[in-house]
């Protein structure tokens, strides 16, 4: 997104209207994944497994559809063309394929807090993939936020019994995802196209092997849970190519910022529609991890802050400079004497 003193008009507003978008998609993508945990338990009595496969299988048929609407193939042929990015698109399917599969089975074995507890978790683990894999570094009040997150993990590990497996591997699943995302660098469409292409074969295959078995329950359970499960494409579709479209558009500080909305539905919804059980150990370690989140968003404003002051002295320096430079050219070419004329004689 661009933004600077020095940008023309048209680059400035063209930055501003793909920032726009990039913010109403990221708040479109994690307020439909807030309230997804409803969807998930209409599907029973197909297990996660099946869930998961139709959920594969029928958002490449979704993505289909909208791509022969939009007339965009060409990405494909260049994709195929650049093995880097085609594996790292393999990755994004493989890393979003466990983060679904485990969230499923968690919401659908009443551990929607859990979950939760995960997404909450990401922006801290975004922050240690970026120390880990970018050589990033930390300012002091982020290495604040995860010292106090790795205390809550460790405060939750003792409540449970054991570490919080379900949320850790689905935050470091999807940190992993979006920094991915971030690397291929394609439009949400095309991307979800790619890496449910990935995905459709051994999913298909899946299906099929359980209808071998006598055990699918897709068409024995009637039209209704048919249609119900094929309608998983689009629960998945839809805000993937949002998140998509807002993963190209802001830069990922904002997305950690945004992504606060999902767990807080999910939260909510765990505690208040399926009634789980919040003792006083996990408060205290949800608490810990909403602490953690308040430094980082308030390292993340004041640091905005910060960047947004710095660059309007910069480009009041720079314009200073011009008038300055521009009054002393005026100045020079006022008082610089006339040439003097002389007659021309013959030689």
């Amino acid at each position: 997104m661009q933004d600077g003193a020095g940008a023309e008009p048209g680059q400035r507003g063209h930055g501003a209207r793909e920032g726009r978008i990039g913010l109403l998609n990221g708040f479109a993508a994690y307020g439909m994944w807030g309230l997804v945990p409803l969807f998930w338990p209409l599907l029973k009595p197909a297990g996660s497994g099946e869930i998961l496969a139709h959920r594969m299988v029928w958002s490449l048929v979704v993505v289909g559809v909208a791509l022969l609407f939009v007339r965009k193939w060409g990405w494909a042929k260049e994709l195929i063309r650049q093995p880097k990015r085609l594996g790292l698109v393999t990755v994004a399917a493989a890393v979003i394929t466990v983060n679904w599969g485990v969230y499923i089975w968690s919401v659908n074995s009443g551990h929607v807090v859990e979950a939760s507890l995960g997404y909450f978790i990401n922006p801290l683990v975004s922050i240690a993939l970026g120390v880990l894999l970018l050589k990033e570094r930390l300012r002091p009040a982020q290495w604040a936020a995860v010292g106090t997150g790795f205390a809550a993990v460790l405060v939750l590990a003792i409540g449970y019994g054991q570490p919080p497996w379900i949320s850790l591997v689905l935050a470091f699943s999807f940190g992993t995802y979006g920094l991915v995302k971030k690397k291929v660098n394609m439009s949400g469409l095309e991307s979800l196209a790619a890496e449910s292409a990935v995905q459709f074969l051994p999913a298909l295959g899946y299906l099929l092997w359980l209808g071998s078995q006598g055990r699918s329950t897709f068409g024995a359970e009637g039209a209704g849970h048919a249609v119900l499960l094929a309608s998983a494409g689009l629960i998945t579709a839809i805000p993937l190519v949002c998140f998509g479209a807002a993963a190209i558009r802001v830069p990922l500080s904002t997305l950690g910022l945004l992504q606060y909305l999902a767990p807080v539905f999910q939260f909510l919804l765990g505690i208040w529609y399926f009634h789980e059980a919040m003792p006083a150990e996990r408060w205290a370690g949800f608490a810990l991890v909403w602490l953690a989140l308040a430094m980082l968003t308030w390292d993340a404003l004041r640091t905005a802050r910060a960047n947004r002051a710095r660059l309007a002295e910069a480009a009041a320096d720079v314009r200073t400079k011009a008038a300055e430079a521009a009054e002393a050219a005026r100045q020079v070419s006022t008082s610089a004497p006339a040439e003097e004329v002389r007659p021309i004689t013959g030689a």
